[in-house]
């Protein structure tokens, strides 16, 4: 075989891990990020003082060890342990959680229930954005290494693989902050609107061809099943933003989760009682026209639609105005228990109809995305929610979070002090810029690919590599952050 061959065939004929061990992986991110700010809050304690000295790399450094090395080591060598180091960080936590709690001031928690929060951004679903990214940055070099673990990796047909869920949670999330979901209005003719959203996409568009022409160019390894011969999945965001666009201006945009759940199980109906799921499957003859070349990429589509659409209808939910902690702990316990009912609906749908896959966008994996997504965001919020806590206790306001407690009265010296912190925070640097992290990430992967022989690499090295990568990934958008350059010319 050739060295082509080898690693098409290292990434196929895949069937995935258990759902509990993809939800399990939940609590990682969360822990990270209160590790962090406990961090940051115990130097604020003692120093009196934020940022850290010579913030440009202190900052950088710490933020890549705390929030990214974690998130490599526990899908490389530490996958066998992903149980233990999250056991292992929750304990730390939990542990510096309580010394900042007998430090600080004893004021009785229900006060801290009754604050009023003020926010630059959407609380936890920016940080949601950010880490479906960031992991996805991870996942698509990581998976060419023998040192990421096959049951990871996207399934062939069936099964739930952690970088399946990693594309349902990618449009997932842009659905969360797209027009319709913050709630602005149609401006001029409806004809004219989705105009204007057919045209936004050509970023995505130009992104697709560049990705279909210089693999085909480069002669770069492909997994046919996974899209199609011609099809990636730049242009699958891209027809899905426009036909969500198109069904939310006919249809209306609060009941985006009833017009998700109608196309996913009706496009279930289709491929229990037509021949279309065979067709899907076993049809292997890729020569008759563009359907047969990329009948995964055309009809997985329908799925995401449906994906994108609950989107939508959350996004709604979450941007609703709210200015107390008690609002904003009722609206992460309602995540969760979406989560918990749309569990409860998968595991039905696996015992009666079929199992998840992200090959045909079938009904179950609508659920398991949709699930898992509210499941991660909601971890993402009550972590926020502790750093809040810890921030009053401690009396450190400077920490980085979705949430800062009202100011009565402005504060200058406080507000510089906080953007100057937010300056040099990695989240948001990724947030400021995440369609181009996005491409580096990409880019970066194929010429690692084509410098390195990543099938024969060792553990170290292997490592070594995926870290150099992350990291130039991050250097790159955090300097650009750090100038405030927002890379966007569409």
């Amino acid at each position: 075989m050739s060295q082509r061959d080898l690693k098409e065939a290292f990434v196929s004929n895949l069937s995935g891990t258990s759902l509990q061990e993809v939800a399990l992986g939940s609590f990682l991110t969360p822990l990270c990020l209160i590790s962090r700010g406990l961090i940051l809050t115990l130097y604020h304690r003692a120093r009196g003082t934020l940022p850290l000295p010579l913030p440009l790399i202190s900052h950088l450094l710490l933020d890549f060890c705390l929030l990214i090395l974690p998130l490599v080591l526990s899908c490389t060598v530490l996958s066998e342990a992903l149980s233990q180091v999250i056991l292992s960080l929750g304990f730390v936590s939990a542990c510096v959680f309580c010394f900042i709690y007998r430090l600080g001031s004893h004021r009785p928690v229900g006060t801290f229930l009754q604050s009023h929060v003020q926010f630059d951004q959407l609380p936890f679903v920016t940080i949601f954005r950010v880490f479906v990214n960031v992991k996805t940055a991870i996942s698509i070099l990581a998976v060419d290494f023998s040192i990421f673990p096959r049951r990871y990796a996207k399934t062939e047909t069936y099964g739930t693989g952690v970088m399946d869920f990693g594309v349902g949670a990618y449009v997932f999330a842009n659905a969360l902050v797209c027009p319709e979901a913050r709630g602005k209005n149609i401006s001029g003719s409806k004809l004219n609107h989705i105009a204007k959203q057919v045209l936004s996409v050509w970023p995505l568009v130009v992104l697709g061809m560049g990705r279909l022409v210089s693999l085909k160019m480069s002669g770069y390894q492909e997994h046919v099943t996974e899209y199609g011969v011609h099809w990636n999945f730049f242009f699958t965001l891209a027809i899905v933003r426009v036909v969500a666009s198109v069904l939310l201006v006919i249809l209306p945009v609060s009941r985006s989760w009833v017009i998700a759940l109608l196309i996913s199980g009706v496009y279930q109906f289709i491929l229990e009682t037509s021949g279309l799921k065979d067709f899907l499957i076993h049809n292997n003859d890729r020569e008759k026209g563009f359907l047969h070349a990329n009948k995964e990429g055309v009809f997985s589509t329908v799925g995401y639609v449906a994906i994108y659409l609950a989107g939508v209808q959350v996004g709604l939910y979450v941007m609703q105005p709210r200015s107390h902690v008690r609002q904003w702990l009722k609206t992460l316990f309602n995540l969760l228990l979406g989560s918990c009912v749309l569990y409860t609906a998968l595991y039905t749908c696996q015992t009666l109809v079929e199992p998840v896959s992200r090959r045909l966008a079938n009904l179950s994996f609508c659920l398991w995305s949709v699930a898992q997504s509210l499941f991660f965001m909601s971890c993402l919020g009550m972590a926020d929610m502790a750093l809040l806590f810890s921030k009053r206790k401690s009396g450190c306001h400077l920490v980085p979070s979705s949430w800062n407690l009202h100011k009565k009265q402005p504060d200058s010296v406080s507000d510089t002090k906080t953007g100057e912190v937010e300056r040099h925070c990695l989240v948001q640097a990724v947030s400021r810029n995440q369609l181009l992290f996005f491409l580096l990430a990409n880019l970066m992967t194929g010429l690692t690919n084509s410098i390195v022989d990543t099938l024969v690499c060792s553990s170290s090295f292997s490592l070594f590599v995926l870290l150099s990568y992350m990291f130039v990934n991050c250097f790159v958008i955090f300097v650009l952050h750090h100038c405030g350059i927002t890379v966007k010319f569409w």
